[in-house]
């Protein structure tokens, strides 16, 4: 259904395009303040399983005659929460404020609402559904009626839980990165317990610095890898030596 929203003068105009660009910057230096906690960082939250959203996900409500629009989709990263507000904001609406959560990093915006009644709270339903990397945009479309702290907090915090619990979920298993040295005439073998193993990226790597000997690269189900070592171990030699990273 489209959606139309008057505005009344050209000083709302330059004070929405304010908004918007300083949104827009607060998450990307958002984005480089993560980088070093990132690199440095091999937290447990990058091991293991997480839930997320299968798709992106819309909710409506009205509220005071205030317009309230949530919109929920899966990222990967800052990079990618950055394309997503992007592709969704509306630069004709009176906010577009916004919360994010990938990992142990969070971010949040109240473009241009009291500071603490909107972002924050869209953060803290991502934090109560158990949902990790995904984004939640919520636009209003002003309708005249001040809604108070108390209400605005209530109205952000509402329309982006229930937006999350009407969100198609799905739980991923991370992939651990491994490697394994094995001659080459093991290697019909290994190719064989791998495929039952349903390893990612196979790649290799034949520089070892010695005859007859390939490096295999892979990545497994985080709940598999010990699995597929003893499998290997017990169908190929006892004598293969693993790489994780």
């Amino acid at each position: 259904m489209p959606i139309v929203a008057s505005i009344p003068c050209h000083h709302h105009h330059l004070k929405l395009n304010h908004r918007i660009y300083a949104s827009l910057f607060a998450i990307a230096k958002a984005k480089r303040s993560t980088m070093t906690s990132t690199s440095r960082s091999s937290t447990p939250s990058n091991l293991g399983e997480y839930k997320t959203i299968q798709e992106k996900v819309t909710v409506e409500k009205v509220i005071n005659k205030s317009k309230f629009i949530a919109i929920a989709g899966p990222i990967s990263d800052e990079k990618s929460a950055l394309s997503f507000l992007s592709q969704v904001r509306d630069p004709k609406a009176t906010h577009n404020c916004w919360a994010y959560k990938v990992g142990e990093q969070y971010r949040s915006n109240d473009d241009g609402e009291p500071s603490g009644t909107a972002g924050k709270p869209i953060q803290s339903a991502i934090v109560s559904s158990g949902i990790d990397k995904v984004m939640v945009v919520v636009i209003r479309y002003f309708g005249g009626i001040k809604l108070g702290t108390g209400g605005l907090v209530r109205a952000y915090g509402g329309v982006a839980s229930d937006c999350l619990r009407n969100a198609p979920t799905c739980l991923v298993k991370t992939k651990v990165p491994m490697g394994v040295e094995v001659s080459f005439d093991l290697l019909g073998l290994l190719y064989h317990q791998l495929r039952s193993f349903l390893v990612e990226d196979i790649k290799q790597d034949y520089d070892t610095g010695k005859d007859s000997v390939v490096m295999v690269h892979f990545k497994v189900d985080f709940d598999q890898a010990e699995k597929l070592e003893d499998a290997l171990k017990a169908n190929c030699s006892r004598e293969l030596v693993f790489y994780k990273r």
